[in-house]
């Protein structure tokens, strides 16, 4: 999850191994201080709208879709979460099903789904106040129809962390990412007195989430990517592996490369593992989202000044989800960084941000590459945010990733192995 500065989200990113030389970047700007309240806060805040699910009669069947939403967005590569634009358009799924054929379908149930019972509940709750609508929790009134098109259009959702352990049956607590960095907030706990449904509100924290269901109301601001997972079942050739890689130039280089050929064997660069030796958010912000990027110009074989103007600097992005249960847990990654690294590719700088959001800029370096025993830059920008913190920013040389392939390296807080195969 991503985190503002007023009222943010939570979100941490990790990101960008590219050839170049990290010495030649420019310096990014963490002053949190220029950028404060650039990102505008949703219309209805967290605490109404978890108070709101309180309130709601949520059943058996209900609870049921929220748990398959959110194991569907599990599978997907992505948090335990539900989003709104979901819960209202698409019931029961999960983020990056409407991107797979084979789960592009909602819920199926004879009973009310969740985003019929919040409709009932704010017309209900409408009628009977003078003004005639609802409270947004930030001072301001909507009326039923923008209460509920606010919520649609927000990027609010449902966290269940640890619902793998429900047990089919408990309620859970309800809660809010307070967005100050706490690790315990006030919760709606659903509880029967007599044969009455109440809410009784209660301290909730992370322990109680990893020991009964707890339902975090939080923001979104991953489901616009897609995670690895979502890009291998989207092309097929990815396989279960850092994809499909073949001989020959790649498709990035000079005209002069892709009609060469060459005995070399095909050097391609993988992270094999990654590895969060902490996590960097409070709990309510959920898990976190790391991207990784390579700039690097693919099959470099150029032996002159002149064939150097033709190649053109490529990025490659994925991103991957570690769940904060996962800390200190190896994830495989599995993802080709490289397809084509030659022997003239001499160095990269490798940078590892947490994304704390601001405007998009790039990360202006040069990339090292060797003609004739003489080095020469070729100029990549990297996106990157002006927010960004940077956790970890080096350079690492061609001899340093051959010398520790297949090895875990220690990149400040997470930990990489990378590994050169051939072909």
């Amino acid at each position: 999850m991503k985190t503002t500065i007023i009222n943010f989200f939570a979100h941490f990113t990790a990101c960008a191994a590219f050839c170049a030389a990290a010495a030649s970047c420019e310096e990014l700007d963490n002053g949190t201080e220029h950028y404060a309240g650039m990102d505008p806060l949703p219309a209805v805040s967290l605490g109404r709208v978890a108070a709101l699910l309180s309130e709601i009669p949520v059943g058996d069947l209900q609870l049921q879709e929220v748990h398959s939403a959110v194991s569907s967005s599990s599978e997907n590569g992505y948090d335990e979460e539900y989003m709104m634009r979901d819960l209202f358009r698409i019931p029961g799924s999960g983020v990056g099903d409407d991107r797979l054929a084979s789960k592009a379908q909602s819920f199926s149930s004879s009973a009310p789904a969740m985003r019929d019972l919040i409709k009932e509940y704010i017309y209900a709750s409408s009628a009977t106040k003078a003004e005639g609508g609802l409270d947004t929790g930030y001072g301001t009134v909507l009326s039923p129809q923008e209460f509920l098109s606010a919520l649609e259009e927000s990027d609010i959702q449902i966290y269940w962390p640890f619902s793998e352990n429900w047990d089919g049956v408990r309620t859970p607590v309800i809660t809010f990412d307070p967005m100050d960095g706490s690790e315990a907030n006030i919760g709606y706990e659903i509880v029967s007195e007599g044969g009455v449904r109440k809410v009784r509100e209660i301290t909730v924290d992370e322990q109680m989430a990893s020991e009964r269901p707890v339902w975090v109301v939080n923001r979104n601001d991953d489901s616009e990517y897609n995670s690895l997972e979502i890009m291998r079942r989207l092309d097929p050739d990815w396989g279960t592996g850092g994809g499909s890689v073949t001989a020959g130039a790649g498709p990035y280089a000079s005209p002069l490369a892709r009609d060469m050929e060459t005995e070399a064997p095909l050097k391609t660069l993988i992270l094999k593992e990654f590895t969060m030796k902490r996590n960097y958010d409070s709990w309510f912000a959920g898990a976190s989202e790391f991207f990784v990027k390579m700039g690097s110009v693919e099959s470099f074989t150029a032996s002159t000044e002149a064939e150097l103007k033709l190649y053109s600097p490529t990025v490659t992005d994925f991103m991957i989800v570690v769940k904060r249960k996962n800390v200190g847990i190896p994830q495989p990654f599995n993802a080709v960084l490289v397809s084509e690294w030659t022997d003239q590719l001499e160095s990269c700088a490798f940078l590892i941000t947490e994304d704390d959001g601001g405007t998009r800029t790039s990360w202006k370096c040069t990339a090292l590459v060797r003609i004739a025993s003489k080095s020469y830059g070729v100029e990549i920008d990297i996106p990157i945010n002006t927010r960004d913190d940077i956790v970890w920013r080096g350079q690492l040389g061609a001899r340093y990733i051959q010398a520790n392939s297949n090895l875990t390296g220690h990149f400040g807080d997470v930990d990489l192995k990378f590994e050169i195969v051939s072909y």
